[in-house]
């Protein structure tokens, strides 16, 4: 894929190290914009429209979804949760070593995999074993383990069938080991542990009264189930998850209950499709019993599999809901842990996509008194989603859009426009676009009291198209609500002097039709030439524009900006 990074991450605890898969990183803006919405004027409207839930005055114009292939992209890029994991020892020997009791004798390569097949292929026992070792071991390097050489000495089918020897622990043991660090790799490695029959063995094993050899087994799954969609229902419909539920238990060893969590937010991962309903009430009972664990690798992982079951439709959001967990979530936002904090606030992000009602119960478990320090995290990755929950929070109703102000956010979120990361600032302008679409005009006012106009106009240079049509449907929004009270002229030479007014008339030579419309419109209906009204003419006393008085929607005393 040429989205993927050249690195790996490890992470070591005691006899391991995860090997983390390969990011997708540095993934260029247009594409993300291609894969966001259409190009063309028409079908970006189209597009924007099955973007928003249905609300209001355009049916589907307010509640925004992430489009599939953006979702995937972004998870890939930007998930702290492991895809797959490595089992890796190590040892004082050099990995390349066999020994004995009398000395050791270092082999290289190209001699020791000959003896591997060997070995593998005898009837004996103890070579068998002695086989399998040298194969994990090989596996089990820290840095570039020869997988593609082991598979092409077609060793997988002999590890594959010592996983039914029953009768030798340590035989199984190791080979499920070997197996695990093929399946950790490539999906064209993983699939040969899966295409070769390991996973029913492996589904088997996890009935094993070994423990050892059940959290080896536990492990291998989880690396063939996070492959993709394709993997992780074929582990579903082999048996896999009433054996692994069955597995916790509050006396399980922490490590073998963290291997166990993420296995189980594995079968909730991948979309294209996404697991279906059935799968997701299957593990529901046990992620929400997992979530509430202590340990901050349990809760995280837990939160990544609610994160992957909320992202879809509101029957989806509501079983989530129904097992219990938003107060947890909510909860989780404020603790110091990164990597419970990002599955978490993804999780409720995801939540508020849904209808108004499930937003309304989220927000009244106390959600917006978290946000505030997430919106202004040290972290754009945090700001960005922080940003992109607000936006459909004020996609929803005016009351809900009250419970963003009255919580202080959207100063918060106006800075993200002003000085954060572009992926955050487009979050931001969603943000407030929506509560100019959703809000009442006392709303709308406090919008442009608080200083949205000017980072406003300031993005209406950039080059995404799609965010410079939402600005200027903002400034509409903005526009119409201020000739309702009569107090277009101050809003408009508000616009004129943050030097909005020159951005908008330079947008009419803009290539994009829609944007071309749009900035004809504002200059036709809110800048047209005319005989001035003295009148109408602000009152600039104290520094401040007083709106004039003007209808019955407007307080005693007036609105200011």
């Amino acid at each position: 894929c040429e989205f993927e990074s050249a690195y790996n991450f490890i992470y070591l605890e005691e006899r391991t190290v995860f090997l983390f898969c390969s990011e997708l990183i540095s993934v260029e803006e247009s594409y993300l914009q291609s894969c966001k919405m259409p190009t063309t004027a028409s079908k970006e409207n189209v597009g924007r429209m099955r973007n928003f839930k249905h609300k209001g005055k355009d049916q589907e114009e307010l509640r925004r979804r992430r489009n599939d292939v953006t979702v995937e992209l972004r998870k890939s890029r930007r998930d702290e949760q492991m895809l797959k994991r490595r089992n890796v020892k190590l040892e004082a020997d050099p990995p390349l070593t066999e020994s004995n009791r009398q000395n050791t004798v270092v082999v290289p390569l190209d001699l020791s995999l000959p003896a591997i097949v060997k070995n593998l292929n005898s009837s004996d026992v103890m070579c068998q074993l002695s086989g399998v070792q040298s194969c994990r071991k090989l596996l089990s390097r820290e840095r570039n383990p020869p997988v593609d050489i082991i598979l092409e000495a077609g060793v997988v089918p002999k590890l594959v069938e010592f996983l039914g020897r029953s009768e030798n622990q340590k035989l199984q043991f190791e080979s499920a080991w070997a197996l695990t660090n093929i399946a950790s790799g490539t999906s064209h490695q993983t699939r040969t542990v899966v295409d070769s029959g390991a996973v029913p063995l492996f589904v088997q094993l996890l009935s094993s009264e070994h423990m050892n050899v059940v959290d080896q087994a536990v492990w291998a799954l989880g690396n063939i189930a996070g492959d993709g969609s394709e993997c992780r229902e074929f582990t579903i419909q082999c048996g896999i998850i009433q054996p692994l539920i069955a597995l916790i238990s509050p006396n399980m060893s922490l490590n073998y209950l963290r291997n166990i969590t993420w296995t189980l937010s594995n079968l909730c991962r991948n979309k294209s499709p996404p697991p279906s309903f059935e799968t997701a009430q299957q593990v529901m009972p046990a992620i929400s019993h997992l979530i509430q664990h202590a340990d901050r690798e349990i809760a995280s992982d837990a939160c990544w599999a609610l994160s992957y079951l909320t992202d879809g439709n509101t029957e989806r959001i509501q079983l989530v809901m129904d097992a219990g967990v938003v107060p947890r979530l909510v909860q989780l936002l404020s603790g110091s842990e990164i990597t419970c904090v990002t599955p978490a606030l993804r999780a409720l992000g995801n939540i508020v996509t849904g209808s108004d009602e499930q937003t309304q119960v989220v927000l009244e478990n106390d959600l917006l008194r978290h946000f505030e320090p997430l919106l202004r995290h040290a972290r754009s990755s945090i700001q960005k989603e922080a940003a992109w929950t607000i936006s459909n929070i004020t996609a929803g109703q005016p009351c809900q859009i009250k419970a963003v102000i009255d919580a202080g956010l959207v100063p918060a979120v106006i800075d993200i426009m002003i000085k954060g990361e572009y992926k955050a600032q487009k979050e931001a302008v969603w943000a407030i676009t929506n509560l100019t679409a959703g809000g009442n005009i006392e709303q709308i006012v406090y919008a442009v009291q608080a200083g949205v106009v000017k980072p406003l106009c300031d993005l209406l240079v950039v080059k995404d198209t799609k965010i410079v049509t939402v600005i200027l449907d903002s400034l509409i929004n903005m526009f119409t609500a201020a000739s309702k009270i009569n107090q277009l002229e101050p809003l408009c030479l508000m616009v004129e002097e943050c030097e909005g007014l020159d951005k908008i008339e330079a947008l009419q030579q803009h290539q994009n039709q829609q944007v071309y419309h749009l900035a004809l419109t504002i200059i036709d209906k809110f800048f047209s030439e005319g005989e001035e009204d003295h009148a109408l003419m602000p009152d600039t006393s104290a520094g401040k524009f007083q709106f004039a008085p003007a209808t019955q929607a407007v307080p005693s005393g007036g609105f200011s900006f």
